[in-house]
């Protein structure tokens, strides 16, 4: 891990295991929009500290836990599968010492927690909120971007896996293949038959802030009108408070286009809820 001089996330520790362990994974190669996001996790701990460790709607407190910090993983900054396989190895060691919580970065990082945590849960779910269905095969010639890191993520797991909520843009393709996923859709929520699918399965949450309209979330390098407030969002959180949620990231937070860093605080309050909602305390 690269522990630099930068702030810890709200109310964290620097210990080796706790009850849940953030990470940071400043990539940001294959942006193609606004790049930038690389700056994200320094920016995210930073802003954190305007928050309460207390969650009024879910009536728990981060002192409830033991909330750790690992700093970023290391890995060379233009050089995206040795990243990826940093970023795997860093998720599978925090698994073992508590609940992964990683920051991006690129959205590409996922595909790397994703291969992390598929070594501990062979029979791995992931739930996707995200505006864009990310299932292009090649962007730019490129196999592994952020335009393309869900199909990777199916490859990997099989589409009837995949679960995507809140999506509202792809190509005519994309859309086609979303087909075979067990569940895509607008809506942020999980319909009777998918809940029972995954309900006893290990669940792999990955959340790109642009997921919300921008309107809530200007600080991204692909705005997509037409989202979910953040009040949505995290309901949608807490509607998966009974299943099995293994590790999660938030992803895709772009600090130099943000106002007023409104965007990256959503972003430590979203991390913070799912700490409250996914890390079983110790004892």
């Amino acid at each position: 891990m690269n522990r630099a001089a930068d702030r810890l996330f709200l109310g964290a520790a620097a210990e080796p295991c706790g009850d849940a362990v953030v990470l940071g994974a400043p990539l940001d190669v294959t942006e193609s929009f606004l790049a930038g996001t690389s700056m994200a996790p320094r920016t995210i701990r930073a802003v954190s500290d305007v928050l309460e460790t207390y969650s009024p709607i879910l009536r728990r407190d981060l002192s409830d836990l033991d909330l750790v910090d690992w700093g970023d993983v290391a890995f060379p900054p233009q050089d995206v599968t040795a990243a990826l396989t940093a970023i795997d190895q860093a998720v599978n060691d925090a698994r073992g010492a508590g609940f992964p919580l990683l920051i991006g970065g690129e959205h590409t990082v996922t595909l790397g927690a994703v291969r992390g945590i598929q070594r501990r849960y062979p029979e791995l779910f992931v739930i996707q909120l995200d505006a864009h269905l990310d299932l292009r095969d090649v962007y730019g010639a490129l196999p592994l971007s952020h335009a393309t890191v869900m199909r990777r993520v199916a490859d990997a797991i099989g589409f009837d896996h995949l679960v995507q909520a809140g999506v509202r843009s792809g190509t005519r393709e994309e859309f086609e293949l979303a087909c075979q996923c067990l569940a895509s859709g607008f809506s942020l929520e999980l319909a009777p038959e998918v809940r029972k699918r995954i309900a006893a399965s290990p669940i792999y949450l990955t959340i790109d802030i642009d997921v919300l309209d921008p309107a809530f979330a200007p600080g991204t390098g692909c705005p997509e009108p037409g989202g979910s407030s953040f009040t949505e969002v995290v309901d949608f959180l807490y509607s998966l408070a009974d299943l099995n949620v293994v590790a999660a990231d938030v992803v895709e937070v772009l600090p130099t286009s943000d106002v007023n860093n409104v965007t990256s605080v959503a972003a430590a309050k979203l991390i913070r809820e799912l700490a409250l909602l996914f890390a079983a305390p110790c004892g």
